[in-house]
């Protein structure tokens, strides 16, 4: 992106439709980022490194296959904080059967199960690569929306005026073309939105890595602040320091902050706010907006990092989540025998060839894949194919046993 003319690079993006533009200027979203002479930016540096060191030494603890297959558990865990906090309740059981198109007869119920597979399947979109040709940030904040809204059931993507009760039609991936109030903040006119998302790309796209792993929080609130869309900002900007985290940290997608944002969602929302705030005085950074505001929603944002790195790693030490699963398998009296056997081999090595499933369980062939196929029905193993190794899966349905605290127990009905 060119750093001379950022009117010029946003014609790059859609037009927006018979949108007023009131000229605003770029400089209103300053600080994009926390400057060197900040007497935060120290610790918010430090915090990039322990993050980094929390996240690798976490990744590097566990097979791939476990990887894998935590990976998949933690987009539904990642989807049901990100939509509560959007005031949407879908519990991970819930998704992981829409998942299998198993949805629910109540048609709201329904619809909130399709607003949450959309949500996995642009997650798992990102974390196959799905980012990695966009051309620019907005362009991939663009594509972003545009795949979950094109998942939505039609009627959320209807969009109703608080003020005129006026309901209004949202369009995937298109930007706003009429004003919206967030809180006590009107956002930037819609016909401005290509001038600020160009210099969005400016000042977020070629960065450190620890100014990058920074620009997670901070990209955070400028986007919501912006407000591109009619709806679905909150997610799309949760969607995007997911990527920018998964991306400058090779995290492998296993944990994820919503979790924490969600459990502290008060904190999270009052910080978002005060990032509204004008600079306050001479001694508050050199932009429009505040950078003392935006220093402190860093500090916590990246705090709130490192805090769920940590609840994940507690989860996973190898000795703790063998003893749990194991204990789990020994006390089904409906498992084949010597299936805590074959998952304890799956757990260690990350994966086992289905040639050796017999001499793990000590029984001939024929018995050895009887068992591993009833394994497979119960959604405790996967395998990409009939003759691919066999895998561990994390089921939704069995997390608050081997995966405790990691979302609410689902209530029975």
């Amino acid at each position: 992106m060119s750093e001379e003319n950022p009117a010029k690079d946003a014609a790059k993006l859609p037009a927006t439709t018979v949108a007023e533009d009131r000229g605003e200027t770029i400089g209103s979203m300053e600080p994009m980022l926390i400057s060197e002479t900040s007497r935060h930016y120290g610790n918010l540096v430090d915090l990039t490194v322990e993050l980094t060191a929390q996240s690798t030494q976490l990744k590097s603890a566990l097979p791939p296959g476990v990887v894998e297959a935590l990976a998949r558990l933690v987009r539904a865990m990642n989807c049901y904080y990100s939509n509560l906090i959007e005031g949407h309740d879908t519990h991970p059981i819930d998704i992981e059967r829409a998942m299998q198109n198993d949805y629910s007869d109540d048609p709201k119920k329904r619809d909130l199960q399709k607003e949450a597979r959309a949500h996995i399947e642009v997650q798992a979109w990102i974390d196959e690569g799905g980012l990695a040709g966009a051309e620019s940030l907005s362009v991939g904040i663009l594509e972003i929306h545009r795949r979950f809204g094109e998942l939505l059931p039609e009627d959320l993507l209807k969009v109703e005026n608080p003020d005129t009760g006026e309901v209004i039609q949202m369009t995937p991936g298109e930007l706003r073309h009429r004003d919206v109030r967030v809180g006590r903040l009107i956002a930037v006119s819609p016909g401005a939105l290509p001038r600020f998302m160009a210099r969005f790309d400016q000042a977020y796209g070629r960065l450190g890595r620890a100014s990058r792993i920074l620009s997670a929080a901070t990209a955070h609130h400028r986007l919501l602040w912006m407000h591109p869309f009619l709806d679905g900002n909150g997610r799309v900007a949760r969607l995007m320091s997911y990527s920018i985290l998964r991306d400058s940290l090779d995290t492998g997608g296993i944990w994820s902050i919503a979790r924490g944002l969600a459990r502290n969602e008060a904190e999270y929302k009052q910080h978002l706010m005060a990032c509204d705030g004008p600079r306050r005085n001479d001694l508050d950074g050199r932009g429009n907006l505040s950078e003392e505001a935006l220093a402190s929603f860093a500090g916590f944002f990246l705090r709130t990092c490192i805090d769920q790195v940590a609840f994940m790693r507690g989860l996973v030490q190898p000795d703790k989540l063998r003893e749990r699963i194991l204990g789990w398998t020994k006390s089904q009296p409906d498992l084949p025998a010597r299936s805590d056997a074959l998952l304890e081999a799956v757990l260690y090595r990350g994966e086992v060839p289905r040639s050796e499933v017999a001499e793990i369980l000590q029984m001939p062939d024929r018995t050895a894949r009887r068992a591993s196929s009833t394994l497979m029905e119960r959604g405790i193993l996967v395998s990409d194919g009939n003759r691919a190794p066999l895998k561990l899966a994390f089921p939704a349905t069995l997390a608050h046993e081997w995966m405790p605290g990691l979302f609410p127990e689902k209530p029975k009905e």
